[in-house]
């Protein structure tokens, strides 16, 4: 009983390994396709492997990000609702918004999607070499503060009509988190999507390696020319988000600090954390944790990491003495 059971699984077993070697040479001889373009003011490269140039279906999903929370076009959600008419969130608005709201809870107002107005208000002052007088500054923390606004049903309310909603600090996350979702859609297993530095992988790269992305050294360039490595990372089936004033540094007592606004105080932090790589399962997740590490500094960004274990993160930071030092979870 048991030589004739065997020697009727033998055929299915046989069209079992023919069936796994064929995928696997499938697989292999499948091209890897490259786009790049333009969206959000910055420049995208995504790299998948597929049979089919998914362009126009990413480029297409990529607008539907900029209708709904890009401040530069005019006609998005988020500029309707910073022009105070009256309009109807979407789906992806409401998605950002939610989460947003949540990383500002958990980071005690580091993460703030409506600290814009003071953002603008300091690069001008750091531009001129003037700073605003604390009387301007107080004026504009009137109406910065998470807290001053929600989202009920489809419906923004502010408690200040001139209060702002500025997404920039994640929306990158966001769409590279809404381009992998389409790729997986189409069933692409092996993918590399990068939106303004923010990234998403999966799978193998064309090397038929995990992928490893570079984080780059925050140092002086004005010209923004400088792509010196300081470490690269494992970042295969996770996003990787990274923040930081590579090239604009102001310096108090000898000491080197970031352009980076506290929303709690109005004014620019007092810690000399330089750069923040946070590793998540989403990169929108990703792009508000390094964004308010930025803001908490290394310390108290270390001591939120213990809460999450599921963020990673690489820190540079600049040591007592102006040299450069670095601090990492990420395994």
């Amino acid at each position: 009983m048991n030589k004739k059971k065997l020697l009727w699984q033998l055929p299915f077993l046989a069209l079992l390994v023919v069936g796994t070697i064929f995928i696997v040479a499938h697989q292999r001889s499948m091209p890897y396709q490259h786009n790049e373009g333009l969206i959000f003011g910055t420049v995208y490269h995504i790299t998948y492997q597929s049979d089919r140039d998914l362009q126009k279906e990413i480029e297409a999903e990529l607008q539907k990000v900029d209708n709904s929370l890009s401040t530069f076009n005019r006609q998005s959600v988020i500029s309707l609702i910073n022009s105070g008419r009256k309009t109807e969130t979407d789906e992806m608005f409401n998605e950002v918004f939610a989460l947003a709201e949540e990383v500002s809870k958990d980071t005690e107002g580091a993460f703030d999607i409506t600290v814009a107005p003071l953002v603008n208000l300091w690069g001008f002052g750091f531009k001129t070499g003037q700073q605003p007088s604390p009387a301007k500054v107080d004026s504009i923390r009137r109406f910065v503060g998470y807290q001053k606004v929600s989202l009920r049903g489809n419906t923004v309310v502010k408690t200040d009509p001139r209060i702002m909603l500025d997404c920039s600090a994640i929306a990158k996350g966001y769409g590279s988190d809404v381009v992998a979702r389409l790729l997986r859609r189409n069933d692409v297993k092996n993918f590399m999507v990068e939106i303004g530095g923010e990234i998403v992988t999966s799978g193998n790269s064309e090397k038929r390696l995990p992928w490893k992305i570079g984080v780059n050294k925050p140092v002086d360039d004005t010209t923004a020319t400088s792509q010196e490595i300081q470490t690269v990372l494992n970042v295969t089936n996770r996003a990787m988000a990274t923040s930081g004033n590579y090239r604009n540094f102001y310096y108090k007592g000898g000491r080197k600090y970031a352009h980076t606004i506290d929303p709690a105080t109005g004014y620019p932090v007092q810690h000399t954390l330089l750069s923040a790589t946070v590793l998540a399962k989403n990169c929108a997740t990703a792009d508000a944790y390094a964004t308010a590490f930025m803001v908490m500094g290394l310390d108290r960004a270390k001591e939120l990491l213990q809460q999450h274990p599921e963020l990673k993160a690489y820190f540079i930071y600049a040591g007592q003495k102006g040299e450069m030092k670095t601090w990492q979870n990420v395994n």
